[in-house]
């Protein structure tokens, strides 16, 4: 377990504003805190070679620690003002997940130390629980199937439960015994959690949870309508006291319930058929630590990437942020795909710590891996216990992956990085400064809040190595950007790829929904492709009609290992078009270059992407080089397959297409097409063809002279 360490409240902040940072300190150690600015975050002494630049604070020096709890699982929490001294009758719907897995709590009360617990038992059936009292069906509840449970506590002491199944297969039953009557006074509810314990938490959907008095009366205290405000963090109460339950941990909204005919699949239109929660014993939401200092960033710092850097003698951490200018400094943009590093972040690869700790300590790494960290809950690339997919990240916590002085992978080639999100953008900030490119940079989330007004200052903006997420907003801005005669240079792969939205009322939670098509280790379930967070469709932005093809002119199409290998210009790079790109090279169709990188190996790996004019790769445009990758381990997208052969040759798809095109507006694009080029920037320097060439285009598309359309 990481014993020093913490997140910041926001990605970025400009010049002369404030941020917060938390930390827990195991022990509650002291720690010594100071701020840098790193001009290469790449630890790999076979590198570009690890720069930091010290920016002295008034907060530099030792603080004091505390520790600061991280606890997963997901539920909601109320308080109900009513006096329960004439019985309780508890019942809710349920589609169990895990009802193997022990106890679990569905719905719960405690009134001072009386508690009582409507759940799952040891032994997989539905049980009461009073006091430590327990009751248990005998027959087990089959996971993915619905049932009525129903836990009725009498005035005569009379304890008794019963799940009763929509579709029976033998799973009903009951079961009786006696209890405690409660205490007088108000109550605290818990749902899909017992009142006490780490462990109890419930894994699968909750229908319309109730409280009530015993049969046969049955007059309402409570029930919850999760059909009801399916955007919030809030479960409505529609009973007389209005106890809302505030929802802890960010369990999964505008998920089908027991009554969805599948006749509708957007919530919007039917949310009464969406009136199920899914909870998961592994959620993780905003931590809520307090702070722990703030800085006011001087108003002097320099655009570009920071770290608060924390130190004690059980470990150390960056806690990593972008400074951006306060008002436009350059017309040059260099935008940080913050959205990419959320939905990726805290991604849990079972091994990874104990195999990378070896090579991290020999680099003098950061060690720290998600595996060794589970209290930091999980990324959109892991399933939850239960084997349903992460659709909810939080932003408030550790991201231990996403880290400056880290590697994500062990790179398998000769001195490779194994880089990735924060370290790999920053080799474009260290490029752009190394050839002289005076840039601001921003992220994402920036993008996301101000829309086109975060573009509109600059001639140039340039997407970084892996900008693959991202909301309508956020692709409006760009499309309006070039309208509005933009320049727009994208320096990697796999992007524009997932629509992920934010929250309205929680802005530091990210949502995706994985639909129909797409390369992913999960899908979104029939009838829940719709997000919670806007209520949008969800999965690629090709099914929703917004393909990056149309944006930059490209789209993924292959994935294979973490190697790279060289382009080779083809004959669109002698078109007089540009020309401006060929200055001072080479440029001879078949001459290769990028065959060499801190990335893979080389320029064009990993995940490319290729032109394909059916899904709106414009009709100017202009393919100046190809990195063909022929490699048993490199497979094709599946949305690009309706039958079992692809319908291109393998070199028009298995490829990174290096693409150029004009836009009406006097604007223009420039695409490469590689997740692993970011790493071929700083080979020699920054004095390669590819450094030279990718330089050429960046000083063209800062020049304020209109491009033509052919």
């Amino acid at each position: 377990m990481h014993g020093l360490t913490g997140y910041a409240d926001r990605w970025s902040v400009k010049q002369g504003g404030s941020i917060r940072f938390m930390v827990s300190s195991q022990a509650g150690r002291e720690y010594t805190l100071r701020f840098v600015r790193h001009l290469c975050a790449d630890p790999n002494p076979a590198g570009p070679g690890y720069a930091e630049q010290a920016m002295p604070t008034t907060l530099d020096g030792v603080k004091p620690g505390r520790a600061q709890p991280a606890e997963l699982g997901s539920y909601g929490h109320a308080t109900l003002p009513a006096d329960l001294r004439g019985g309780v009758r508890l019942a809710a719907t349920i589609w169990p997940t895990t009802p193997d897995k022990g106890r679990q709590g569905v719905l719960s009360l405690r009134v001072g130390d009386w508690q009582m617990a409507l759940g799952i038992g040891p032994n997989g059936g539905a049980m009461a629980e009073v006091n430590g009292a327990r009751i248990e069906i005998g027959r087990r509840l089959l996971a993915q199937r619905w049932y009525d449970i129903v836990a009725e506590l009498g005035l005569d002491g009379v304890l008794r439960v019963t799940q009763t199944p929509h579709a029976p297969f033998g799973d009903a039953g009951d079961a009786k015994g006696t209890a405690a009557l409660p205490p007088a006074g108000a109550a605290e509810i818990f749902i899909a959690k017992l009142p006490v314990g780490r462990d109890a938490h419930f894994n699968g959907k909750i229908e319309r949870p109730r409280l009530s008095r015993p049969s046969p009366a049955g007059a309402a205290i409570a029930a919850w309508d999760f059909a009801i405000g399916i955007q919030s963090q809030v479960a409505t109460d529609t009973g007389p006291h209005a106890a809302h339950a505030k929802l802890i941990n960010l369990p999964t909204r505008a998920m089908t319930g027991s009554n969805w005919t599948g006749a509708v699949h957007d919530w919007k239109s039917a949310p009464e058929q969406y009136g199920a929660i899914h909870f998961h014993d592994d959620d993780q939401g905003p931590l809520g630590w307090d702070e722990s200092f703030a800085l006011d960033v001087p108003a002097d710092w320099p655009s570009g990437f920071y770290a608060a850097h924390i130190r004690n003698e059980a470990g150390e951490d960056f806690l990593p942020f972008i400074v951006r200018p306060a008002v436009p400094q350059s017309d040059v943009l260099l935008l940080v795909p913050t959205f990419s590093y959320q939905v990726y972040g805290c991604y849990v690869r079972p091994g990874r710590g104990a195999e990378i700790a070896e090579r991290a300590a020999a680099w003098g790494a950061l060690p720290q891996t998600p595996d060794m960290n589970p209290q930091f809950g999980l990324s959109c690339y892991n399933h939850h216990s239960d084997g349903s997919g992460v659709s909810l990240v939080s932003q408030h916590r550790p991201m231990l992956d996403t880290r400056p002085r880290q590697f994500a992978l062990m790179d398998p080639t000769n001195g490779g990085s194994g880089t990735a999100r924060w370290v790999a953008d920053n080799y474009i900030d260290l490029w752009l400064r190394t050839i002289g490119v005076a840039h601001d940079v921003i992220t994402d989330h920036d993008l996301h809040l101000e829309g086109l007004d975060a573009l509109a200052p600059y001639r140039l903006v340039i997407a970084a190595q892996h900008p693959e997420y991202h909301s309508e907003r956020m692709m409006q801005a760009f499309e309006d950007h070039l309208g509005m005669g933009g320049r727009l240079m994208y320096l990697g792969g796999n992007g524009f790829y997932w629509r992920a939205e934010p929250s309205t009322d929680q802005p530091d939670t990210l949502e995706i929904r994985r639909a129909e098509g797409g390369i992913r280790v999960w899908e979104t379930m029939p009838g829940e492709s719709y997000h919670a967070f806007g209520g949008g469709y969800g999965g690629l932005w090709r099914r929703i009609g917004r393909s990056s093809h149309k944006l930059v002119g490209i789209s993924f199409s292959v994935q294979g290992k973490h190697l790279g290998f060289p382009y080779k210009f083809i004959d669109g790079i002698t078109d007089p078009r540009v020309a401006f790109m060929a200055q001072g090279l080479d440029v001879s169709a078949g001459v290769t270059f990028g065959d060499a990188g801190f990335m893979g190996g080389g320029a064009a790996g990993f995940e490319l992407d290729s032109v394909n004019t059916k899904y709106g790769t414009p009709p100017n445009a202009l393919v100046v080089a190809k990195g063909i990758v022929i490699h048993p381990d490199y497979g094709w997208v599946n949305e690009d397959m309706l039958v079992h052969r692809h319908p291109l040759p393998q070199q028009d798809w298995s490829c990174a297409d290096m693409t150029f095109f004009e836009t009406p507006a006097g604007g223009a694009v420039f695409s490469v097409g590689s997740m692993t080029y970011a790493g071929s920037l700083m080979v020699q320097g920054g004095k390669s063809v590819l450094s030279q060439l990718t330089e050429n285009v960046v000083r063209r598309f800062a020049d304020p002279a209109p491009f033509c359309l052919p």
